[in-house]
């Protein structure tokens, strides 16, 4: 054992620390698990520094800001030394680094970069992904970019994968089946135990009166996990005076500050108590010194992404078991600890496993462009663990390809290059790049980095005032804000040299959101954007009032979407600076009021019309597309079918459920694909619902029939059945078979059931008395007549008289009347 090792502290992982050394030694790729507190994250590092294959850096990736920070000091403070030297971190605004460097702490993100920017990692020996289990995208695209660069570039690069809460025969066998070392001892020991919370119980209500009973009845300081920040500030609350002294309260959540996060991880003053409220920042690759009671109230907020609507949601969510076992551990890492759950201890088996991998539910955009970049077409070709969604991924395609990052080909551009470059999100990136060439590089840059940073500029909607408060605004996180912001814009190639003219926020956003263009429609507060799409502020919000917004940010779903931040924008600017995304055109449209159709000559951006003036009302095809638009709106139901129309349906509707191709489907929804086939030609200059051609309706359903099958439609789909009477009696098609209702004395001397799509399939009868009423339904004739035809006999020639009821119906002749009287 080397100097520095030996002065390691013996933890739970100590143990394994040898067999994970042989592994890595022999082959280069491994899996560690180890329970929380295990002590993985500082002393794994520090082992493998010291191995004979490490000449060069280690990499460790952890999933946030705050845990890279601490892990980096606690592993410097094993050296004795300041963080910088032996052992750093790297991240978006605050780099601790030097030559002498040799332990990398980087957040996820940064990493993804950094190979991305140098496929062979030259200079790095070993790349450790701490805390996978959290299966950040960052963090599945990280190790995938690490598998393929080791796979075809270096092949001495050793990899490991840890978590406290893994699914380690799935990494495992990503890495191709590699090794599992396995540390299973804890710190100390942890008591978990249950506090039920009533079903109307507010969470911060539970959270308070479960963090007051711990106070009032065991030592030491608390960890309590929180949703979110308003969940923390609202507990607060309820806390702030009921708290007995010495005990500090402190929040801990991403929109803090450095120097808050910081403190809220500090031990407690001497002689005091600490209460920390968190979110999950707090659940790993950190030690809060003096905690020994956890309170989780099980649940987490996580972001969710709609392809569709292009909108990333909030959703408050129960942990999974991986999470609340992380959560628990963080009682157990200096002492032995408690564990209070806030749900009934047999919800625990009904969690999820694990915390759905972000793949699954994130914006793909950035994503799209690295692949691009690292030149993969197809996802499939590297190694995730979960592949990226066909759907989000095609829609962060054409977003790319409309803002011009990507080719025909879903290949990367110059533009695409300089986009990443940037460090920014797609949209953000194109933003800073439309700013710099018209002379805000700064300004654009500034925004850029203020939409990336929660928190800074205050919590205004208005992203002009907050932009204001962002340059005004004091503290080391904002002075490292806007110093990135200055390193971006002074990265831009520059059209034209900087301008001291200002520039709105709004202006800057239309390069980055020219989908969200939103126009006031439906009173104050409520808008429409290009995309189509509704979104809502409340009306007590000074923007709420505008005519015009670009939506930067917004969550909810589709029908119910709110503006999260927004910047006021003219109609003058947005043709200035999306002049080509502009249309002017003479258009034909149905109003749905008076469900005609109009022409009118319109200024449009997307699904806004900006202005529009009346044209006289349109002919030819244009008024029948039109009406086609409104039948979309409105449903087939709107449409005057002819009897025959819905018979002809109902028959081809038969075919296809039985037969297929080449008989059409005429369900509702297939024929409102195909307006364009069979309504739109046979309805040429139709100007109204009320106008359609009855006929033409017919005529269009007719059109979908194959010319070569049209002869088989009678034979396989006969409107009438022709009675042994010689009367002719209509099928129907309408239900899920075809039934034939008919009296039962016409059927007289027919042994063969009838038939139809080629004999194959019996018709359902429904077999009536001479008053029309039911009296029996068979697919078997022949076995009716054989059968139950006794018992109707008996029971029908009492209450018919007149009618022939015979003893052999098989044999009988079939008949429409009455017997002849005297018979």
């Amino acid at each position: 054992m080397t100097a520095v090792n030996s002065q390691l502290p013996k933890l739970p992982v100590t143990d394994v620390l040898p067999e994970l050394g042989r592994v890595l030694l022999e082959g280069n790729r491994a899996v560690l698990s180890a329970p929380p507190g295990a002590g993985k994250t500082t002393l794994v590092p520090l082992y493998l520094l010291e191995q004979p294959w490490c000449t060069g850096k280690i990499i460790l990736l952890e999933p946030r800001r705050l845990a890279a920070r601490a892990a980096a000091g606690r592993m410097a403070s094993l050296l004795g030394e300041a963080v910088g030297d032996t052992v750093g971190y790297r991240m978006r605004l605050d780099n601790r680094i030097s030559a002498a460097t040799r332990i990398e702490v980087v957040t996820e993100g940064v990493f993804a970069r950094m190979i991305l920017d140098d496929p062979e990692l030259n200079g790095v020996s070993a790349v450790l992904f701490d805390e996978f289990h959290e299966r950040s995208l960052d963090a599945d695209f990280g190790l995938a970019l690490a598998l393929d660069a080791q796979s075809a570039l270096r092949e001495d690069l050793k990899l490991l994968v840890m978590s406290a809460t893994l699914d380690v025969e799935r990494v495992a066998a990503l890495l191709d089946e590699a090794p599992v070392v396995k540390s299973e001892g804890r710190s100390f020991p942890i008591d978990i135990r249950h506090s039920d919370r009533a079903p109307q119980e507010r969470i911060e209500d539970a959270m308070a009166r479960a963090v007051l009973e711990a106070h009032a009845s065991e030592s030491g300081s608390i960890l309590a996990f929180l949703p979110g920040q308003a969940e923390i500030l609202r507990t607060k609350e309820r806390l702030e005076q009921r708290l007995p002294t010495p005990t500090v309260l402190v929040p801990l959540y991403g929109n803090l500050s450095q120097k808050e996060q910081d403190l809220a991880i500090k031990p407690a003053p001497g002689g005091t108590r600490k209460i920390v409220l968190a979110t999950s920042i707090a659940e790993t690759s950190i030690t809060i010194d003096g905690v020994r009671i956890v309170i989780d109230s099980g649940l987490q907020r996580l972001p969710v992404f709609e392809p569709s609507t292009g909108i990333t949601r909030l959703e408050t969510l129960r942990v999974s078991r991986a999470s609340a076992d992380q959560r628990a551990g963080r009682a157990g890492r200096t002492e032995p600890g408690i564990a209070i759950r806030l749900w009934h201890a047999g919800q625990t088996a009904a969690l999820p496993a694990f915390t759905p991998p972000q793949i699954l539910a994130s914006d793909l955009s950035a994503l799209a462009l690295d692949l691009a970049h690292w030149g993969v077409r197809d996802p499939a070709d590297l190694r995730f663990l979960d592949q990226p969604p066909a759907p989000a991924l095609k829609e962060a395609r054409d977003l790319l390809r409309m803002m011009g990052a990507l080719d025909g080909q879903d290949g990367i551009t110059e533009m695409g290059r300089q986009m990443r470059s940037l460090s920014l999100p797609p949209r953000l990136a194109a933003m800073a790049i439309a700013g710099a060439a018209s002379g805000h590089a700064s300004a654009a840059c500034q925004l850029a980095v203020l939409m990336t940073e929660q928190g800074l500029g205050g919590p205004s909607i208005d992203l002009d005032e907050r932009l204001r408060s962002f340059r005004n605004e004091r503290g080391e996180r904002a002075e490292s804000a806007r110093k990135l912001a200055a390193r971006l814009a002074a990265s831009l190639p520059k059209a034209h040299t900087e301008t001291n003219e200002p520039v709105s926020a709004g202006a800057l956003l239309l390069h980055a959101y020219p989908d969200r263009v939103a126009i006031q429609r439906g009173g104050r507060g409520r808008f429409v954007m290009a995309n189509g799409r509704g979104a809502e502020l409340p009306e007590t919000e000074r923007l709420a009032a505008s005519r015009m917004l670009v939506i930067a940010d917004l969550t909810g779903r589709a029908a119910q979407a709110r503006i999260l931040a927004a910047a006021e924008i003219d109609r003058a600017t947005v043709e200035e600076e999306l002049g080509p995304a502009i249309i002017r055109a003479d258009e034909s449209v149905f109003d749905l009021q008076s469900r005609q159709v109009r022409a009118r000559k319109v200024v449009r951006l997307g699904a806004l019309v900006l202005e529009e003036t009346p044209l006289p009302r349109p002919t030819g095809q244009a008024a029948a597309e039109a009406l086609a638009a409104g039948v979309r709106l409105l449903g087939l139901d709107a449409l005057p079918f002819s009897k025959d129309a819905q018979q002809l349906r109902e028959r081809l509707g038969f075919l296809h459920r039985t037969i297929g191709a080449p008989w059409p489907d005429v369900s509702d929804e297939a024929l409102l694909e195909q307006l364009e086939n069979w309504f739109v030609p046979f309805q040429s200059g139709r100007t109204s619902l009320d106008g359609v051609d009855v006929g033409g309706l017919t005529q269009g359903l007719q059109s979908l029939i194959p010319h070569e099958v049209m002869r088989d439609l009678d034979r396989l789909a006969p409107t009438h059945f022709d009675a042994p009477t010689g009367q002719r009696h209509p099928i129907r098609y309408d239900g899920d078979e075809p039934v034939l209702a008919i009296r039962v004395q016409e059927l007289f001397g027919l042994k063969a059931h009838p038939a139809v799509a080629g004999g194959r399939l019996p018709l359902l009868l429904e077999l009536t008395s001479p008053a029309h009423r039911p009296i029996q339904t068979t697919r078997d004739l022949a076995g009716f007549w054989t059968g139950s035809w006794k018992d109707v006999r008996a029971d029908m020639r009492g209450r018919y008289p007149k009618h022939p009821w015979p003893e052999d119906p098989a044999n009988a002749p079939p008949t429409h009347r009455a017997k002849p009287r005297g018979t």
